[in-house]
């Protein structure tokens, strides 16, 4: 890659006032490309968004003196295994080089940017060094590279975003400089600097057991995301926020209490612990959001607390084992799909309730019966479907009755 390739197999603009070019196309058929340091005469500066997007290269070369790379850039590059980004690079575009073959990468110090998802499933990448120079980690940025064991925060960086680490499965460590004012390191965990916000869990870290520091508050969305090693987690009282996907995938995870100062379960905090036999919902809880507790296969029973006042969507759905729960007086709507698939044998509906979404509680095929109250405006359609073993419902003659909403076997009462 020493000769440069033909500067016609590009296509460029102007940028920096005109003083340079920024690359927006290439038009070549090369595996092997050594970006030319020049193009018409003036220097190149930037790679634009999607230059070789979904390209066959199996090698490039970046020349010195560009600045930016744009984003998804190389996104998709599946035969690009190794890539040096020089020294005059500051940005690293959002997605810029997300699904490529890589197995190595330097970051050269002067990188200032990393923007959100760029090493995005860069499955063969085993080790990442992030330079010094670098302030601003995005979103995703190492999501779902299997294959990184270990990764340091350098003391520059002030803004890590959310899924940075995202299904990093080999990763076992954080490590922070110390000299980092934004965040800190504990036994290789993250946490912001006064570790009042626990970041993220390495999802490989062997530990079966493991209490959360006293002086955290919040626990951010995705921390514990598919922590299959874990067995137990204590929360400490201190903790008012779990954030979304918080416990997501935790397979081994076999029971969790949740603080009191907790108001919210948000989406998916629980989702797929498929071993998570119990939970604790404090009565400080008024909202559960959608697909929290979704696949949780082992769950057996729940009391949702009297203050709850919304249940999201999916919030139980294909909790296969689930045959009680408690819905208490001031759920006005059960939501799509809330109890599809569950193993109910009886459900009580409080009056408060004025919509059963659809779906609601599809496929419960051990529900015998189910008296709905007469301030239910509506019953969405196969609300009840595929309820094989139900047999009476009763219904106010009010109440408006979606397709499907009940099996053709039941024999239906209606009041009122």
């Amino acid at each position: 890659m020493n000769e440069n390739t033909d500067e016609n197999d590009f296509e460029v603009e102007p940028a920096d006032g005109g003083n340079a070019v920024r690359i927006t196309e290439y038009k070549g058929g090369k595996e092997v490309v050594a970006i030319p340091p020049d193009i018409g005469g003036l220097p190149v500066t930037a790679i634009g968004d999607y230059v070789f997007y979904e390209s066959k290269l199996t090698g490039v070369t970046i020349p010195e003196g560009v600045i930016t790379i744009g984003a998804y850039a190389f996104n998709g590059c599946k035969n690009l295994t190794s890539v040096i980004i020089p020294e005059s690079v500051t940005s690293i575009g959002n997605y810029a080089f997300a699904y490529c073959g890589l197995t190595g990468v330097t970051i050269s110090e002067g990188v200032v940017t990393i923007g959100d998802s760029a090493f995005n499933g860069c499955i063969g990448l085993k080790s990442i060094t992030i330079p010094e120079s670098v302030t601003s980690i995005g979103s995703g940025v190492f999501s779902y590279c299997r294959g990184i064991e270990s990764v340091t925060i350098p003391a520059n960086v002030t803004s890590i975003g959310h899924s940075a680490f995202n299904a990093c499965n080999s990763l076992t460590r954080i490590s922070v400089n110390i000299k980092n004012s934004a965040y800190s390191s504990v036994e290789g965990i993250l946490f912001n600097k006064d570790r009042t916000v626990l970041i993220r869990y390495p999802e490989s870290k062997r530990k079966r057991n493991y209490t959360i520091p006293a002086s955290v508050t919040s626990i951010e969305g995705g921390a514990f995301q598919q922590c299959k090693n874990l067995k137990s987690i204590t929360i400490p009282e201190s903790v008012t926020s779990i954030g979304m996907g918080a416990f997501i995938a935790c397979t081994n995870l076999a029971s969790i209490a949740i603080p009191a100062g907790v108001t919210s379960i948000d989406k998916f905090v629980f989702a797929v612990c498929t071993n998570l036999r119990s939970v604790a919902i404090p009565e400080s809880v008024t909202s559960i959001g959608d697909q929290a507790f979704q696949g949780c296969h082992r769950l057996r029973s729940a009391t949702i607390p009297a203050g709850v006042t919304s249940i999201g969507n999916h919030a139980f759905q294909e909790c296969s084992s689930l045959t009680s729960i408690t819905i208490p007086e001031g759920i006005t709507s059960i939501g799509n799909c809330t109890f599809n698939a569950t193993s109910l044998t009886s459900v009580t509906i409080p009056a408060s309730v004025t919509f059963i979404e659809k779906h609601a509680f599809y496929g419960c095929s051990y529900l015998t019966s189910i008296t709905i109250p007469a301030s239910v405006n509506s019953v969405g359609d196969s609300a009840f479907a595929e309820c094989s073993a139900l047999r009476t419902v009763t219904v106010s003659r009010g109440t408006t009755i979606g397709e499907n909403a009940f099996p053709a076997t039941a024999q239906i009462t209606y009041s009122g």
